[in-house]
Protein backbone atom coordinates (compact mmCIF):
# COMPACT_ATOMS: atom_id res chain seq x y z
CA UNK A 1 0.00 0.00 0.00
CA UNK A 2 1.11 3.51 -1.29
CA UNK A 3 0.32 6.20 1.58
CA UNK A 4 0.66 10.36 1.25
CA UNK A 5 0.85 11.80 4.21
CA UNK A 6 -0.08 15.34 4.41
CA UNK A 7 1.06 17.96 7.07
CA UNK A 8 -1.57 21.14 5.92
CA UNK A 9 -0.94 24.54 6.04
CA UNK A 10 -1.30 27.58 3.15
CA UNK A 11 2.32 28.80 2.80
CA UNK A 12 4.12 25.21 3.24
CA UNK A 13 2.02 22.01 3.07
CA UNK A 14 4.69 19.00 3.69
CA UNK A 15 4.11 15.56 1.92
CA UNK A 16 5.37 12.19 3.35
CA UNK A 17 4.91 9.40 1.35
CA UNK A 18 5.72 5.64 2.69
CA UNK A 19 5.06 2.07 0.92
CA UNK A 20 4.28 -0.55 3.01
CA UNK A 21 4.29 -4.11 3.01
CA UNK A 22 3.05 -5.73 5.76
CA UNK A 23 5.50 -4.76 8.29
CA UNK A 24 7.96 -3.00 6.11
CA UNK A 25 7.99 0.47 5.18
CA UNK A 26 10.14 2.43 2.71
CA UNK A 27 10.06 6.26 2.17
CA UNK A 28 9.07 7.01 -1.37
CA UNK A 29 9.83 10.59 -1.41
CA UNK A 30 9.19 13.67 0.85
CA UNK A 31 9.23 17.58 1.01
CA UNK A 32 6.94 20.20 0.66
CA UNK A 33 4.41 21.86 -1.79
CA UNK A 34 5.11 25.74 -0.73
CA UNK A 35 3.33 29.47 -1.66
CA UNK A 36 4.73 32.57 -2.13
CA UNK A 37 3.52 35.43 0.36
CA UNK A 38 2.25 38.44 -0.49
CA UNK A 39 -0.50 37.11 -2.89
CA UNK A 40 -3.97 36.65 -2.09
CA UNK A 41 -5.02 33.81 -0.14
CA UNK A 42 -6.99 32.90 -3.27
CA UNK A 43 -4.31 32.19 -5.49
CA UNK A 44 -2.05 30.34 -3.10
CA UNK A 45 -4.98 27.70 -2.41
CA UNK A 46 -5.44 27.64 -6.42
CA UNK A 47 -2.25 26.31 -6.12
CA UNK A 48 -2.18 24.58 -3.50
CA UNK A 49 -4.99 22.47 -5.25
CA UNK A 50 -2.97 22.16 -8.53
CA UNK A 51 0.63 21.20 -6.82
CA UNK A 52 -1.60 18.72 -4.76
CA UNK A 53 -3.11 16.74 -7.68
CA UNK A 54 0.29 16.83 -9.52
CA UNK A 55 1.72 15.22 -6.31
CA UNK A 56 -1.58 12.90 -6.00
CA UNK A 57 -0.77 11.91 -10.16
CA UNK A 58 3.03 11.81 -9.73
CA UNK A 59 3.09 9.21 -6.70
CA UNK A 60 -0.02 7.73 -6.99
CA UNK A 61 -1.08 6.36 -3.53
CA UNK A 62 -3.52 4.15 -2.41
CA UNK A 63 -4.52 6.33 0.46
CA UNK A 64 -3.74 10.28 1.95
CA UNK A 65 -3.98 10.71 5.63
CA UNK A 66 -3.82 14.33 6.99
CA UNK A 67 -3.15 15.95 9.94
CA UNK A 68 -6.22 17.15 11.41
CA UNK A 69 -6.22 20.86 12.61
CA UNK A 70 -5.27 22.37 16.11
CA UNK A 71 -5.73 25.64 17.31
CA UNK A 72 -3.03 27.34 19.27
CA UNK A 73 -3.35 31.28 20.00
CA UNK A 74 -3.26 32.58 16.35
CA UNK A 75 -6.89 32.09 15.13
CA UNK A 76 -6.10 33.97 11.73
CA UNK A 77 -3.27 31.63 11.09
CA UNK A 78 -5.18 28.80 11.94
CA UNK A 79 -8.06 29.92 9.20
CA UNK A 80 -5.86 30.52 6.70
CA UNK A 81 -4.31 26.38 7.23
CA UNK A 82 -8.03 25.72 7.54
CA UNK A 83 -9.01 27.02 3.93
CA UNK A 84 -5.46 25.53 2.83
CA UNK A 85 -6.70 21.97 4.25
CA UNK A 86 -9.84 22.10 2.71
CA UNK A 87 -8.22 22.69 -0.67
CA UNK A 88 -6.55 19.59 0.20
CA UNK A 89 -9.34 17.60 1.28
CA UNK A 90 -11.00 18.10 -1.80
CA UNK A 91 -8.05 17.25 -4.49
CA UNK A 92 -7.84 13.77 -2.34
CA UNK A 93 -11.93 13.58 -2.85
CA UNK A 94 -11.46 14.82 -6.28
CA UNK A 95 -8.62 12.87 -7.16
CA UNK A 96 -10.66 9.52 -6.12
CA UNK A 97 -8.20 8.86 -3.55
CA UNK A 98 -9.03 7.25 -0.11
CA UNK A 99 -9.01 9.91 2.95
CA UNK A 100 -7.86 9.36 6.68
CA UNK A 101 -8.18 12.24 9.07
CA UNK A 102 -5.80 11.91 12.14
CA UNK A 103 -5.23 14.18 15.37
CA UNK A 104 -2.15 15.36 16.34
CA UNK A 105 -2.58 12.98 19.66
CA UNK A 106 -3.31 10.03 17.61
CA UNK A 107 -0.10 10.62 15.51
CA UNK A 108 2.06 11.09 18.73
CA UNK A 109 0.26 7.95 20.10
CA UNK A 110 0.79 5.38 16.72
CA UNK A 111 4.96 7.33 16.21
CA UNK A 112 5.74 7.84 19.83
CA UNK A 113 3.62 5.56 22.15
CA UNK A 114 2.89 8.97 24.12
CA UNK A 115 0.13 11.33 23.11
CA UNK A 116 1.34 14.08 24.72
CA UNK A 117 4.87 13.58 22.98
CA UNK A 118 6.96 16.78 21.98
CA UNK A 119 7.34 17.67 18.29
CA UNK A 120 11.10 16.79 18.42
CA UNK A 121 10.16 13.41 20.12
CA UNK A 122 7.49 12.67 17.13
CA UNK A 123 10.29 13.67 14.51
CA UNK A 124 13.20 11.27 15.76
CA UNK A 125 10.79 8.86 15.93
CA UNK A 126 9.99 8.67 12.71
CA UNK A 127 13.35 9.28 11.46
CA UNK A 128 14.42 6.55 13.46
CA UNK A 129 11.71 3.93 12.27
CA UNK A 130 12.02 4.76 8.73
CA UNK A 131 16.07 4.27 9.01
CA UNK A 132 16.68 7.87 7.83
CA UNK A 133 20.19 9.25 8.57
CA UNK A 134 18.73 13.17 9.23
CA UNK A 135 15.39 14.33 10.10
CA UNK A 136 13.97 15.28 6.83
CA UNK A 137 13.67 18.83 6.28
CA UNK A 138 11.60 20.74 6.05
CA UNK A 139 10.23 20.31 9.42
CA UNK A 140 6.56 20.14 7.48
CA UNK A 141 8.08 16.90 6.04
CA UNK A 142 8.99 15.00 8.31
CA UNK A 143 5.52 16.01 10.25
CA UNK A 144 3.99 14.48 6.96
CA UNK A 145 6.01 11.41 7.15
CA UNK A 146 4.34 10.99 11.04
CA UNK A 147 1.45 11.30 9.74
CA UNK A 148 1.87 8.61 7.16
CA UNK A 149 3.39 6.58 9.61
CA UNK A 150 0.67 7.25 11.90
CA UNK A 151 -1.65 5.75 9.15
CA UNK A 152 0.60 2.57 8.37
CA UNK A 153 0.59 1.91 11.78
CA UNK A 154 -3.22 1.98 12.77
CA UNK A 155 -4.16 0.50 9.54
CA UNK A 156 -2.50 -2.62 10.81
CA UNK A 157 -3.72 -2.81 14.48
CA UNK A 158 -7.26 -2.85 12.80
CA UNK A 159 -9.30 -5.76 12.00
CA UNK A 160 -10.59 -5.89 8.34
CA UNK A 161 -13.71 -4.18 8.12
CA UNK A 162 -15.72 -7.50 7.17
CA UNK A 163 -13.95 -9.62 10.09
CA UNK A 164 -17.01 -10.74 12.46
CA UNK A 165 -16.23 -12.22 15.57
CA UNK A 166 -17.96 -15.82 16.41
CA UNK A 167 -18.71 -17.06 19.83
CA UNK A 168 -18.35 -20.03 20.61
CA UNK A 169 -21.07 -21.42 23.02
Amino acid sequence: MRILGIDPGYATIGFGCLDQERASLRVVNYGAITTPAGIPLSRRLLQIGEDMESLITQLRPDVIAVEELFFNTNITTGIAVAHGRGVILYAAEHCGIPLHEYTPAQIKLAVVGYGKAEKHQVMDMTRRILSLKELPRPDDAADALGVALCHARSMTSRLPEDHHVRETI
